[in-house]
C-alpha cells in the first residue's frame, strides 16, 4: 500500500474532502477520512475499501475531540505522509455586508476553520515527523487573499481563510529545517459542490485528482510559493 494519508472535512459526497478521499484510494493509498458527524457516503465507501479507509468522526472545533480523532491513526498507522486540512465552517449567511456583520456570530467559524486545523497539525505533527516526506496541506481560498480582496461580504469566511495563510506561513517557519517536512496553502478553485455553486467550472471528482497531482509535486519543495493556485502559480497573500 502507499503513503499514509489525512483528510478532513470528507462528509458530504459532492464536496472536496470526499473527492479527495476517493482519489487517494484510487491511487493505492491508505486514507483516513474525518468528518464531524456521520456520513452514509463515507460508509458505503469504506464497505468498498475495508482494508485501505478508515472513517473517523471527530470535531475539529473541538480539541478533545481532535486529540481521540488522531489517537485513532496512531493505533493504526506508525506515521502519516500527508495531511490536508479542508474541513470549514460558517456561522451565519456570508452575505451579509461586512459593517452589518454580526461578530459573535462569526466566532464558531474562526473556531472551526482558522484554528480547527492547528488543532490537527499538533495532534498530527508526531505522525508526520516520521514520514520520509510528509506533506501538510491547509485548504485555503482567493477569499482569504488580503492583496486580491474585492469583497464587502463573506466575513467570516475570508477573515477566516486568512488566518490559515497565516498559519501556514508561521509553521512553515517552525519547520524550515526539517527537511522530511513541508507545508503549503492553496486556492483550490471554484467548484460545483452544492446547489448555490451550479455555475462553478469544476467537477470536484475530476479536479479532485488536478490537486493530488499537484500535491505530489510540491511534496519536497521547500522553496517554492507557500500560497499557490490549483494550476500551481502563486497567489497574492
Amino acid at each position: 500500500m502507499g503513503q499514509n494519508v489525512l483528510i478532513t472535512g470528507t462528509g458530504r459526497e459532492m464536496a472536496l474532502g470526499f473527492n479527495l478521499v476517493r482519489r487517494y484510494l484510487m491511487a493505492g493509498d491508505r486514507v483516513f477520512a474525518a468528518a464531524r458527524k456521520e456520513s452514509a457516503a463515507l460508509e458505503k465507501l469504506r464497505e468498498e475499501y475495508p482494508e485501505a479507509l478508515t472513517v473517523i468522526y471527530m470535531d475539529i472545533g473541538n480539541t478533545q475531540s481532535v486529540r481521540e480523532g488522531i489517537s485513532q491513526v496512531a493505533s493504526a498507522a506508525d506515521h502519516l505522509d500527508l495531511l490536508i486540512n479542508n474541513a470549514v465552517t460558517t456561522a451565519y449567511d456570508c452575505g451579509e455586508n461586512v459593517l452589518k456583520a454580526d461578530p459573535d456570530a462569526m466566532a464558531p467559524a474562526f473556531n472551526v476553520g482558522a484554528v480547527g486545523p492547528l488543532r490537527v497539525i499538533q495532534a498530527c505533527y508526531p505522525l508526520l515527523q516520521k514520514s520520509d516526506a510528509a506533506l501538510i496541506v491547509n485548504i485555503s481560498s482567493e477569499a482569504g487573499s488580503i492583496g486580491a480582496c474585492y469583497r464587502t461580504n463573506m466575513t467570516d469566511y475570508a477573515m477566516t481563510k486568512a488566518s490559515v495563510n497565516m498559519m501556514t506561513k508561521t509553521i512553515a517557519n517552525a519547520i524550515r529545517d526539517e527537511k522530511n517536512m513541508n507545508i503549503i496553502c492553496i486556492h483550490p478553485g471554484w467548484m460545483r459542490t452544492n446547489e448555490g455553486n451550479a455555475e462553478a467550472p469544476l467537477e470536484p471528482f475530476p479536479h479532485a485528482e488536478t490537486l493530488r497531482l499537484l500535491f505530489e509535486e510540491r511534496r519536497r519543495d521547500k522553496d517554492g510559493d507557500l500560497f499557490i493556485t490549483w494550476e500551481g502559480e502563486p497567489y497574492p497573500w
